[in-house]
């Protein structure tokens, strides 16, 4: 065979999919593995796709997004606190090009960069096509915080970025204010990168410390986003991520070489999205979220309190069995999925997604507790 790239071959199947599709060959098996919205995109979204089709916005769109766009993205991030301005902001195929655009433009083969685990696997497989070394830090260690020992002892001369996604996938969880102190007194002023997977942000139950607003850390952020979670729009594939602006001139480059530009129609869409109140959607996941936690505390499965996002990562250590074997024979004993902890770099731990009905999350638990007995 031809040679392909070599990093190809170090890269792996994502497990979230493989214990999706396994459960799909389950009849009625309780699917809690996506972070997949059971919600419907606002029909005040669709409408304005719809119309925008019926307007003929079906040509070519600027590369960087439209005017309109991104200067409500640049309105939307300045409102919350972080000043935006409309140059600083890139339209991408959803957030996980924002990450592979932020990736692959700040990285050089052999550099280092850092990974907080748990953590969405996407962040080491995007750092190992760069040719760059992946350096990981067990938070779940220290009660999911992040301590000043712990990073001194990570960052070296050949750090280039550290990669922190808050609200967590898959924990929900939010690094405290000491954390993020920590974090900022590692890096600031050096030459590291500080990537922010932000993409649960707005599905966050209550005030909850954000490391984006930090003025002093403006000059070496680079935030990435979605439309994807808070708006049911997964099936839309849009986001966008703003750096400082000589860096998101650079990162276009590559945008435009990738994808050239988003859909035009699904740009004005974003636009009616960017207007949605998801107060509601929060209450509806945070109900979801504090039954969960109750029925796990019966089943007496220690779990960190999720703050945001639809995941809870219960310990599953004490039944003695590698958290693949646990999946495994949920699905097949009790018709129920989950993702194991192994594919987030958390052995001995699972995640369950509360992204369905409550009827369906209480029929799942139920098969749960019923199979936790056999064990």
């Amino acid at each position: 065979m031809i040679p392909l790239n070599e990093n190809l071959f170090r890269l792996k199947p994502s497990a979230i999919r493989r214990f999706t599709a396994m459960a799909k060959d389950v009849p009625d098996c309780v699917m809690l593995t996506l972070g997949e919205p059971d919600l419907c995109t606002p029909q005040e979204v669709k409408d304005a796709a719809i119309a925008a089709l019926k307007d003929d916005q079906t040509h070519y769109a600027p590369n960087q997004g439209t005017a309109a766009l991104r200067q409500a993205i640049a309105d939307y991030e300045t409102r919350r606190g972080m000043v935006t301005s409309p140059d600083q902001v890139l339209a991408t195929v959803g957030a996980t090009e924002a990450l592979s655009t932020a990736m692959e433009g700040i990285l050089n083969p052999g550099d280092q960069v850092i990974v907080l685990t748990p953590a969405y696997p996407l962040y080491e497989s995007l750092a190992t096509l760069a040719g760059c070394k992946t350096v990981k830090i067990d938070i779940s260690r220290d009660g999911f915080r992040l301590t000043r020992q712990a990073l001194d002892a990570a960052i070296t001369d050949k750090t280039r970025a550290i990669v922190l996604n808050s609200p967590n996938n898959p924990t929900g969880t939010v690094p405290d204010a000491e954390s993020l102190r920590n974090l900022k007194d590692a890096i600031l002023g050096k030459p590291i990168w500080l990537v922010c997977d932000n993409v649960y942000s707005q599905l966050s139950y209550g005030n909850v410390p954000d490391i984006t607003l930090d003025p002093e850390l403006a000059p070496q952020r680079i935030l990435c986003q979605s439309f994807s979670k808070p708006y049911a729009m997964t099936g839309w594939r849009i986001g966008y991520l703003t750096a400082p602006l000589q860096v998101t001139e650079k990162l276009l480059l590559l945008h435009a070489a990738r994808v050239s530009c988003l859909p035009t129609f699904v740009q004005s869409a974003c636009l009616a999205a960017l207007k949605w109140d998801t107060r509601e959607t929060v209450e509806l996941y945070r109900s979801r979220r504090d039954y969960v936690l109750a029925r796990l505390e019966g089943m007496d499965l220690p779990c960190p309190r999720p703050e945001g996002a639809f995941y809870v990562f219960p310990d599953i250590r004490k039944y003695g069995m590698d958290s693949e074997t646990f999946c495994t024979r949920m699905i097949r004993e009790a018709a129920v999925a989950a993702v194991p902890g192994s594919c987030f770099g958390a052995e001995g731990f699972l995640r369950l997604s509360y992204c369905c009905s409550m009827e369906r999350l209480k029929t799942g638990l139920d098969r749960m507790e019923q199979f936790l007995k056999t064990l």
